[in-house]
């Protein structure tokens, strides 16, 4: 098993790569990050959510000497790309003084200028500004060591061939070229084949991967609302033994701190847990002194406790091999078992993959209403009572109600008890939802403006489906669309509004960033609507 210490990085990045909660490279990051820091040209085919960003942002980090020139540029489709690109690497290089700056249309260039003219070793820009930074004479790329282009499908799709072939000749012929994209069309390849030096190409190889005979189901859940929705759904579950796995070490903490105060018997398990403590978590576990297990993969390898009934991924595995490991915890020994993922619009295209690969029915479940967790609680606690009724010695217990069985009703002392012993656990607060507010909607929906037209290509039929694969919602729950030029507005039904709202706002569609907003009517009595 390699892990990031295997790569001998400094110790200044080593801190803050597991300050980040990482414990061991994704796939990519296993293969590309020894050829990257040798010098190579490397060609990375890889899915976005695979860390490929972290595959190629942890060399860049790590070679960075301290002159304020800039020594790495990374080329990036869009504005939104760029930040989030720009994010990671400042996590990366918290604790060296490896400068980092995102540039973009949109943002003012001379807050930019000013920034470039401090001194910046990291460039992560979008072509167009980039190239307008070149014109001005504010960014000087002679002294480029290595040149990223992510995204380079997308960048091609978009129409920036001839920005990055122009970008590239500003380089120096000697620099390294790093090239990540999910699929290597011919226009690609000619790139590489141009200006690249015998590129090393590693692909993440798709396998087809089995799992185990166990039943497979998945909700669909808002990130805000995602541990609202967890507890629901282990509520709704007659949970024996469960595995709860987060991405992250920090995840770990978070989620188990918020589970134990919420009075479910919980605990953690990561890699920074000392093997002493690693021992005493798993013997409650195996004992049944703890219910949920929250661990991360590679704190769960090797586990195997036979009576697991559930496993549930609070955060989806970023690959499909991970997915078959975790979901073998559970539907052991001939036991039946359920795996539960749960599943954010931006991550439904990551659960198609796993379902393609694996060949695997996984099942769509509607997240429980309060109502439906009131229901399975009160079955509970029913049970509970008759259970404790017929087994007897409450001698002790009715001479503490004493008389009180006289002044009171006996069903409200009942129900006193009741809510005594369950602590409140059969009283839950609903979490906060969205509120787009008047829409000008039909009644049950919600209209959108979405910056999408004909001018898109986008006819009415193929907006429906774009947004219906996009957001991985039927095309029912979409209702009256107008189409015109340069946006739409559509209806969704109230239902699936947040899903749609939330998988779209960060999407691609036709190439195009995706701007989606709730719709709101116009203040004059003349009728239609704004944005």
């Amino acid at each position: 098993m390699t892990t990031f210490l295997d790569f001998q990085l400094s110790k200044k990045l080593q801190d803050a790569i597991d300050e980040m909660g990482y414990e061991e490279p994704s796939p990519i990051q296993t293969t590309c990050i020894p050829l990257i820091l040798e010098g190579k040209d490397v060609i990375g085919q890889a899915q976005t959510g695979t860390g490929k960003t972290a595959a190629f942002g942890i060399p860049l980090v790590e070679q960075a000497g301290t002159g304020r020139h800039v020594q790495s540029i990374i080329l990036l489709p869009t504005r939104e790309l760029a930040i989030q690109v720009a994010g990671e690497l400042r996590k990366i290089s918290k604790h060296k003084r490896t400068k980092t700056l995102p540039i973009y249309g949109g943002q003012s260039i001379g807050h930019q200028i000013r920034a470039l003219e401090q001194g910046v070793q990291i460039v992560i820009g979008t072509p167009g500004r980039v190239l307008d930074h070149i014109r001005r004479g504010t960014l000087k790329l002679d002294k480029v060591q290595t040149l990223v282009l992510d995204e380079a499908d997308e960048m091609l799709d978009m129409g920036f061939i001839e920005d990055i072939e122009t970008i590239l000749q500003e380089t120096p012929a000697t620099r390294q070229t790093l090239l990540f994209s999910a699929t290597i069309p011919a226009e690609v390849r000619r790139l590489a084949n141009r200006y690249m030096n015998n590129p090393e190409h590693v692909q993440m190889a798709r396998n087809e991967m089995t799992v185990p005979l166990i039943d497979q189901v998945y909700y669909k859940v808002l990130e805000r609302t995602k541990l609202e929705s967890v507890c629901r759904i282990i509520d709704s579950q007659d949970v024996s033994l469960g595995i709860i796995f987060c991405r992250t070490k920090r995840g770990v903490d978070e989620l188990t701190e918020a589970l134990m105060a919420r009075g479910y018997l919980a605990d953690g398990l990561h890699g920074d847990l000392s093997q002493a403590q690693r021992d005493r978590v798993m013997k409650r576990f195996r004992n049944n002194e703890i219910e949920l297990l929250v661990a991360t993969d590679v704190a769960a390898r090797g586990i195997d406790v036979g009576n697991v009934t559930h496993v549930v991924n609070y955060d989806i595995p970023q690959d499909t091999e991970s997915y078959v490991h975790r979901v073998g915890r559970t539907g052991r020994a001939g036991r039946r078992g359920l795996a539960i993922t749960l599943v954010t619009p931006r991550e439904f295209k990551l659960l198609k993959t796993i379902q393609r690969e694996t060949k695997a029915a996984i099942d769509l479940r509607e997240v429980p209403s309060l109502a439906d967790v009131a229901e399975r609680q009160a079955v509970m606690w029913r049970e509970r009572l008759q259970a404790t009724v017929q087994e007897g010695q409450l001698a002790h217990y009715r001479a503490i109600l004493g008389d009180l069985v006289d002044e009171l009703d006996p069903i409200d002392l009942a129900a006193a008890a009741l809510k005594l012993a369950s602590a409140g656990e059969l009283e839950t607060e609903a979490p906060e939802q969205y509120d787009f507010g008047e829409t000008g909607a039909s009644a049950g929906m919600v209209r959108f403006f979405v910056n999408l037209g004909r001018g898109a290509r986008m006819g009415t039929t193929d907006l429906v489906r774009a947004i219906a694969d996009e957001a991985g919602v039927p095309s029912t729950v979409i209702g009256k669309v107008d189409v015109f030029e340069k946006f739409s507005f559509i209806e969704v039904h109230e239902d699936s509004a947040p899903f749609v709202f939330e998988a779209l706002r960060q999407s691609r569609i036709n190439g195009m960033r995706v701007n989606m907003e709730p719709a709101r009517p116009r203040a004059s009595s003349g009728g239609g609507y704004r944005r």
